[in-house]
């Protein structure tokens, strides 16, 4: 393994780490994982997507979802409309429809490509309302984050040379003696 994909490796088993440090993993809901591997090798979004960055994010959340009972998503990028892979009983549990697409390193990015692949029976679909969320090099997940999106920090801030932010969604606060009618 080079000196780029060891940093990775340690990055994501230190981001993963902390996280569940954090008890930020919950039983039984949805995770959503958003992620630029052009960004986190240290490229402009969408112009060195790796196949084999994708593999090593999607192994290390793949895990911590299965060992935290969690649905992992994968949300591909703008040229499906930022739609999401997951598993079919996981759409079909939230009533969500298939849509007619098979993401590709050039059209959902290597990561949604990787997910497609390796799941044991993916969809993909439009729209999703993830209860967390992770997203490595900026891209835009909180389209898919149930509202409201909270932000949750870390000391883990970037994955190689990738941003990462993270969300946790909360029920909405309704009334209450800051609303003014």
């Amino acid at each position: 393994m080079n000196k780029e994909f060891a940093r990775l490796k340690s990055d994501l088993d230190t981001l993963i780490e902390q996280l569940e440090a954090a008890d930020f993993f919950r039983n039984g809901e949805k995770l959503l994982i958003g992620c630029s591997t052009s960004e986190v090798m240290g490229h402009h979004i969408g112009r060195q997507s790796s196949m084999e960055v994708a593999e090593l994010i999607y192994d290390a959340f793949h895990q911590a979802a299965e060992r935290h009972q969690m649905h992992v998503m994968f949300q591909g990028c703008e040229h499906i409309n930022r739609a999401v892979t997951m598993e079919r009983k996981t759409a079909h549990a939230g009533g969500l429809p298939p849509v007619s697409v098979v993401p590709h390193r050039t059209a959902g990015g290597s990561l949604s490509e990787y997910a497609y692949n390796h799941l044991d029976d993916p969809v993909v679909v439009e729209h999703a309302a993830a209860d967390r969320g992770i997203d490595i090099g900026q891209t835009l997940i909180g389209m898919h984050i149930r509202h409201v999106a909270v932000p949750f920090r870390v000391e883990q801030r970037t994955v190689n040379a990738a941003n990462v932010t993270i969300a946790y969604s909360r029920p909405k606060l309704i009334g209450g003696p800051r609303a003014q009618y």
